[in-house]
């Protein structure tokens, strides 16, 4: 079959699909979670920068609500804080606190060490297809 053929690029989405949503899925709910994995989801986001409720759910893709619970259960324990806006006192930034900052970097060294521990029993070539093969999902992804 040509590589350009209408079915094998489907097919071929079919697999990187089903591929890439196990991967996240064996990543994201292992028993050793901190926190559930679409609270880490905020706090990761939060890692980069403050923003607000309605910043997190257009990024997230859930509703301003949804974000708004989650946030709350972030708060409470201590891994976010609210505060104002320093050029708009109107509006309520969200940013991570040190303890939030812990579990950011805990979480991401946990899921790093796993993903470090299946790549070791690749051969030197398995992990640079691999390698490229990321590089292509990255630019897949930015489209």
């Amino acid at each position: 079959m040509p590589a350009s053929d209408p079915d094998d690029i489907a097919s071929l989405a079919h697999a990187v699909r089903i591929s890439c949503m196990r991967v996240a899925r064996r990543v994201r709910f292992d028993a050793d979670n901190t926190v559930a994995p679409h609270l880490f989801s905020v706090l990761a986001r939060l890692a980069e920068e403050p923003r607000t409720v309605g910043e997190l759910a257009c990024i997230e893709k859930v509703s301003a609500p949804s974000m708004s619970r989650a946030v709350a259960q972030l708060v409470e324990p201590g891994l976010v804080e609210r505060h104002s806006d320093e050029h708009d006192g109107r509006l309520v930034r969200l940013s991570l606190t040190d303890a939030g900052r812990e579990v950011v970097r805990t979480e991401r060294a946990r899921r790093d060490a796993w993903m470090t521990e299946r790549l070791e029993g690749l051969s030197a070539e398995e992990r640079d297809v691999l390698r490229r093969a990321t590089a292509i999902l990255e630019s897949v992804v930015d489209l």
